[in-house]
């Protein structure tokens, strides 16, 4: 950091000005305090309810699917594809760094997909969801699938105008993830444990983890699967089938 100088930062109508002196005699003037972060998450969710708005209109239920990397986001999504496809049409959002290989492994699927790519962004946001949708032909649709980032921190802080948060957390990621990354587990609605086959697991214990989130977020629905072996992944789309029904039946 400099020791002299000055420099200037505006936001909108904001202004932090900060004139650095020497260390004998440092001296702040005409300092007002920018929340970046208010802002960002402002416009945000002016994006988010926007978009929460175009979807109820054309009963279309956005789900905003979340998770570390490698936990199976995009497994789970083709294996509910395949599960409900003869009673919903599906568009899916791919969120990665760079790269388009979910994008193209789903919609091999017979879906439609669209594929964003932020260049380092660790998170998506309401604006990037709404070009997205822009991409999708909206008027075939009944469930809009967004693939968040690989990320169990800076997703979790994002409304994307969903009708449902989904977690997914896989057993070889251990149970301490609950303590590590507390704010994903309280805003989900569902917390999937995907990879089941890989149980018992010394370094898995079950019972702790979900102790550990109900005591957090007492109405999350907790489920298991295994996208490898298909074990409960029916019970999932049947639950997941149930809630789309009931929410296009109040539009």
């Amino acid at each position: 950091m400099p020791l002299a100088g000055h420099n200037t930062y505006s936001l909108e109508e904001n202004v932090c000005c900060v004139r650095y002196y020497d260390m004998k005699g440092i001296t702040m003037e005409n300092i007002r305090l920018v929340d970046i972060r208010e802002f960002i998450l402002s416009d945000n969710q002016n994006d988010a309810e926007k978009i929460r708005d175009l979807l109820a209109e054309k009963k279309i239920f956005l789900i905003n699917l979340m998770s570390s990397p490698g936990s199976g986001k995009t497994s789970l999504i083709i294996q509910t594809v395949r599960q409900l496809k003869s009673k919903f049409k599906f568009g899916i959002i791919e969120g990665d760094i760079e790269s388009t290989v979910d994008a193209e492994k789903v919609a091999s699927e017979g879906v439609q997909a669209v594929q964003i790519t932020t260049g380092g962004m660790c998170h998506l946001d309401a604006s990037m969801i709404s070009i997205g949708l822009e991409k999708l032909d909206l008027s075939t649709l009944d469930i809009v699938i967004i693939e968040n980032i690989g990320n169990l921190v800076c997703p979790a802080e994002f409304d994307l105008g969903e009708n449902l948060k989904v977690m997914i957390l896989s057993v070889p990621e251990g149970d301490d993830k609950i303590l590590k990354y507390p704010m994903m587990f309280s805003v989900c609605d569902v917390l999937i444990i995907n990879k089941a086959d890989y149980l018992p697991d010394d370094g898995f214990d079950m019972e702790f983890l979900i102790k550990k989130v109900k005591n957090l977020n007492p109405n999350i629905e907790i489920m298991m699967t295994s996208c490898r072996t298909g074990a409960g992944i029916e019970a999932w789309a049947e639950w997941l089938a149930s809630r789309v029904v009931e929410y296009k039946s109040k539009r």
